[in-house]
């Protein structure tokens, strides 16, 4: 079997489930459904672990994709912005879009229309995004991971949602030294979505997201990219176990939109990285302590030590951890940092067993 048939066995197996589940009786505040990022990881990265097996254990976490409560047409969209009881109707919307047209035309009229929303889900919806385009940058036509992306979509669509108080970067500031400058919420208990809220009286909040140097011209935003998310993954090592499932996508998205750049017009890269830049610095805001804390974790000891990190992802095998580990090699890939790698092992001690 190729590795694009078993990806789409597992696609398939996944779709028609729903993209969250566990949440309150109006559907809110529930766990994202991280399968088919998690299992394009396993299959990209050739992953010592049996994809159908996990899959036989995720599964039933899950539940089905909720019914349709209307038809979204192409030309009346903006009501179902945000709605996120519209899942159904925007996974069968992006569905009949994308099997009408080609998917980089698709993506490429949604994309600037979602990026205002990109913290949608935790950023997974952006994240869901990212690994669906990744499958198809590697098998163009796969019919399959076409009705992947369509749900990677529908679900930012469904969980649309705008920071408070943002303004574009106009700063000087590099992303670590930016990061370390956002001011931090007193209050950080409670979902997301309760936390989020509270960015809008936050002091210094949007002089905070303000102070990014902003990218040069578009040339320039893999670079700055690419620096956002190593800061993410290092600084995982000092804060990450303040909040260690949540602090993860402040490497994973920015890699998201990474991943997405080369499908789309250069116009849109810019404030494709201002918007995830945003979300970073909202996620820490909301979810990371204000000063490092101890780091007694382990360091890479293998002669390969990448092998190393996938194995202890494997053998974990949590959602996240993996998808950790695809993003912190990553960056030791770009920058040889063998803190990234310890960066992925710490987050296979602080994030429960899956």
């Amino acid at each position: 079997m190729t590795t694009n048939e078993l990806l789409d066995e597992a696609y398939l197996r996944l779709h028609g489930k729903g993209p969250e589940f566990g949440g309150d009786e109006e559907g809110n505040h529930g766990l994202t459904n991280h399968g088919p990022m998690a299992v394009e990881v396993m299959v990209r990265r050739g992953l010592d672990l049996d994809v159908h097996h996990w899959l036989d254990r995720y599964l039933g976490r899950l539940t089905d994709l909720p019914g349709s409560v209307a038809p979204i047409v192409r030309d009346d969209w903006r009501p179902a912005l945000g709605d996120h009881r519209r899942v159904g109707d925007w996974t069968t919307f992006f569905g009949r879009e994308l099997a009408e047209r080609p998917w980089r035309d698709v993506l490429g009229e949604w994309w600037p229309r979602l990026l205002p929303g990109i913290v949608a889900g935790s950023t997974h919806g952006v994240i869901r995004v990212g690994h669906a385009v990744r499958a198809l940058r590697a098998s163009e036509s796969d019919r399959v991971a076409v009705t992947e992306l369509a749900y990677g979509l529908a679900f930012w669509a469904a969980r649309w949602r705008v920071l408070p108080g943002v303004t574009a970067p106009v700063g000087n500031l590099r992303a670590g030294d930016a990061l370390t400058a956002v001011p931090r919420l007193a209050d950080q208990t409670g979902v997301i979505a309760h936390r989020i809220g509270r960015l809008a009286d936050l002091a210094g909040w949007p002089d905070a997201v303000a102070a990014l140097r902003p990218a040069a011209d578009p040339d320039d935003v893999p670079d700055r990219l690419l620096d956002l998310m190593t800061e993410g993954v290092l600084r995982y090592r000092t804060h990450g176990a303040a909040s260690p499932v949540l602090l993860v996508h402040t490497a994973t998205a920015p890699n998201a939109v990474r991943q997405v750049l080369p499908v789309l017009p250069k116009t849109v890269w810019a404030d494709s990285f201002a918007a995830v830049w945003a979300a970073c610095a909202a996620i820490t805001s909301a979810y990371a302590p204000a000063t490092p804390l101890p780091f007694p974790g382990p360091t890479p000891t293998d002669s390969d030590p990448v092998a190393e990190v996938f194995d202890r992802a494997a053998r974990h095998g949590d959602e996240h951890v993996i998808k950790f580990a695809d993003t912190a090699v990553d960056v030791f890939d770009h920058t040889g940092d063998p803190d990234a790698l310890a960066a992925a092992l710490h987050a296979a001690e602080v994030i429960g067993a899956g």
